[in-house]
């Protein structure tokens, strides 16, 4: 496993992340991946940090704190080998945003008690917009306060789209930013916000690498999701795009004769200088230990990088925001 800095935040990150929202199980409503076995996540969790793992990225919602817990019993005693990121502004999933600083103070203290730690690596707001911090600065003064007790060590931006980032970091100097990058979808590259990162010094948190799934390689387009899954809310015509959309890209790979297709996905967003670590919906030993093979096998070639963006100048792949 290979490692790089998260922007000027201090910290180093694997290249490969295990993304934790999987592992929280079920909530309400459609905003999950369905039902899991603790065990399993937690052997996974374990798997992870063995093969080289150290970025964790979870959130209070996921699983209504669920994974939070999950993490923190596993990690419990070897706290200094991991960087735990985790993120405040939401309640749960039907509840709307609340960035107030007092809001932020609660949700802080309560991931800490569910991580059994003192301090959190990376706090990230979850999906602020700019007006939001325009009218309340006390909340990044808030967390500003928190860094200085300890609290925290860094501090983060998860938004919902890359394009949300150019105004949030003008406002605050957010040591990352979290957004979708992938084959599928690389509207982080067409917005600038590589440049924009570079200026600030803020590190890139490349969420779904493998786009939901859809570039695993083992999604036909005609799948029906359980309706705890979140993808089961999603229009057809989505749903079939990002699987024909998925097999054509990995068709642009020069490596595609012998790589599989979710190690084509990762490659791909580790082929670019201003990710930091990609990370990937886990669940299971087996995945974490065929993703983690990522990091050594490489970036793409310059050649496949030119050709999966030339292919999004002519073709679009998402038929509505996500």
């Amino acid at each position: 496993m290979h490692y790089r800095p998260l922007g000027k935040s201090g910290l180093s990150v694997s290249e490969i992340g295990f993304g934790a929202w999987g592992i929280g199980g079920v909530t309400a409503g459609p905003t999950s991946y369905g039902r899991t076995d603790d065990s399993t996540s937690c052997a996974a969790l374990e798997c992870a940090l063995d093969e080289g793992i150290n970025f964790f990225d979870t959130s209070n919602v996921y699983g209504d704190g669920h994974s939070e817990t999950l993490i923190g019993n596993v990690f419990s005693r070897r706290r200094s080998e991991v960087v735990i990121a985790t993120k405040a502004g939401f309640i749960d999933y039907a509840s709307p945003p609340d960035f107030s600083a007092a809001a932020i103070v609660r949700s802080v203290e309560s991931s800490l008690r569910r991580l059994n730690t003192d301090y959190i690596d990376l706090l990230q707001l979850h999906n602020p917009s700019a007006e939001w911090l325009r009218k309340y600065p006390e909340t990044m003064e808030k967390m500003t306060c928190l860094q200085k007790d300890g609290k925290i060590r860094a501090i983060g931006v998860s938004v919902k789209s890359p394009a949300d980032a150019d105004q949030l970091l003008e406002l605050f100097p957010f040591r990352s930013v979290q957004a979708n990058f992938n084959m599928l979808d690389i509207r982080a590259l067409e917005c600038g916000l590589p440049d924009k990162l570079h200026s600030v010094g803020a590190g890139f948190i490349a969420r779904t690498p493998m786009s939901f799934g859809f570039l695993s390689g083992t999604l036909t387009g005609e799948e029906v999701f359980p309706p705890e899954d979140h993808r089961s809310r999603w229009p057809r015509e989505q749903i079939r795009l990002w699987a024909s959309g998925a097999r054509e890209l990995h068709g642009c790979c020069a490596e595609s004769s012998d790589t599989a297709p979710f190690l084509l996905a990762l490659r791909f967003c580790l082929s670019y200088a201003h990710v930091s670590t990609a990370t990937a919906g886990m669940i299971t030993p087996t995945e974490v230990a065929s993703n983690a093979q990522a990091s050594n096998a490489g970036p793409l070639s310059q050649e496949s990088c030119a050709r999966i963006e030339a292919l999004h100048k002519t073709r679009k792949f998402i038929v509505s925001t996500l």
